[in-house]
């Protein structure tokens, strides 16, 4: 047993869930007390990519978290651009911990940390707050606690992946992890492993063999290896441009305040952590896959989670309290289109960015955490006829 692996990854690892997960839904009675929501409207679009992270978080793992920590963003961004046919899937992205000493015993030291969620700041917070400790790590067992809580979904143009990463052997643990890799192939979800450490070893100690039997990818990584953050020439216009992007949203309802400092807090952790993670949120935060309707109105309205005309003064912000609903609506879409005009130029600025940093990383090799990961899905995603429709990307 080992003080063993500390991590995160989020890498893009396991996923799964549906529309609305019960802890992001207020509570009934106040719900109606705020606001009076239209019918229930169908998602645009029910198709997902999604994606459960199972992050050893015992002693050795504190590079492995830092990698997740850096390249979260990474991983966002890249499967913002992923397509099936003619329609671009919805993103969920699960996070359990395990291995660590703090955890229930009795529960195999296992930690759902955030069920299916497209709360791109939640996770981001999450992830930020885990911290390792020494424990065991049961790599069937949290495999199979993964596929028990987490809803995958019937739909079989859904790509559902679990990405584990950890460095002990993989048949520690009073679940057999042949047996949890034959309920994955019968909910369709593909096991990815990642082994933080040698290749050998990994295979030697069965990383290997799970991944093979839901025809998943193996992989090795040096999770003590720094990242490495390449400034360009854009990144500073990117971040005055994010300054106003948090500018677009209005915030309401109860959620509004706290989901709105999450904002401010999430962008804080990626600055503090550097300078080139800030601008890979800033990034995800122009995507498609940042959508904050509980909270905020501009998406709320867009996404018809609410009617203004029904709208109660009591949820408004202050700047909206006494206006007209002609009034309110005026100020909604002015929003709306000074968002997609800072959007848009983001994501022209970030194509020059990729493509300066390309040309700095040409010879270039990584074998780290989000490196892995994107291989892993876009190989995988194949299969699916899921295609990827950035140019600039690798």
């Amino acid at each position: 047993m080992k003080t063993s692996i500390k991590t995160f990854i989020l890498g893009l690892t396991l996923i799964s869930f549906t529309a609305c997960n019960a802890k992001n839904k207020k509570p009934q009675q106040q719900e109606l007390a705020e606001v009076i929501k239209t019918e229930t409207h169908p998602e645009k679009n029910n198709q997902f990519i999604k994606v459960a992270l199972l992050l050893d978080t015992s002693n050795s793992m504190d590079g492995l978290i830092d990698q997740a920590k850096a390249q979260l963003w990474d991983v966002v961004n890249e499967l913002s651009y992923a397509k099936c046919g003619d329609e671009k899937p919805n993103l969920k992205i699960a996070l359990y911990e395990y291995g660590n000493d703090r955890l229930n015993s009795r529960e195999g030291y296992i930690r759902q940390v955030i069920a299916f969620s497209d709360d791109l700041d939640e996770i981001s917070k999450e992830l930020f707050s885990l911290t390792t400790n020494g424990g065991s790590e049961f790599c069937g067992h949290v495999i199979q606690t993964s596929l028990n809580q987490l809803e995958w979904g019937n739909n079989p143009d859904d790509l559902k992946l679990i990405f584990i990463a950890g460095n002990e052997p993989f048949t520690q643990g009073s679940v057999n992890y042949k047996d949890a890799s034959t309920n994955a192939n019968e909910k369709d979800v593909t096991v990815n492993t990642i082994f933080c450490g040698n290749y050998d070893q990994g295979v030697s100690s069965y990383w290997k063999d799970g991944a093979i039997l839901t025809n998943g990818d193996y992989m090795a990584i040096d999770h003590n290896k720094a990242t490495v953050h390449i400034a360009s020439p854009y990144d500073d216009d990117i971040l005055i441009l994010n300054k106003q992007l948090n500018k677009t949203y209005i915030a309401y309802g109860s959620a509004g305040r706290l989901k709105s400092a999450m904002q401010a807090n999430q962008d804080t952790n990626a600055e503090v952590y550097s300078k080139a993670n800030a601008v890979k949120r800033t990034v995800s935060k122009s995507s498609r896959f940042y959508k904050n309707k509980s909270w905020d109105l501009v998406d709320a309205v867009e996404e018809k989670e609410v009617v203004i005309e029904d709208l109660k003064q009591e949820v408004l912000p202050e700047e909206l309290k006494g206006k007209s609903e002609t009034e309110i609506k005026a100020y909604v879409s002015k929003k709306k289109d000074e968002r997609a005009s800072i959007q848009k130029k983001i994501q022209e600025l970030n194509t020059k960015r990729k493509k300066y940093i390309a040309e700095q990383t040409k010879t270039e090799t990584n074998n780290g955490l989000e490196n892995a990961m994107t291989k892993a899905i876009k190989e995988q995603a194949k299969k699916k006829k899921y295609t990827w429709d950035c140019l600039v990307l690798k």
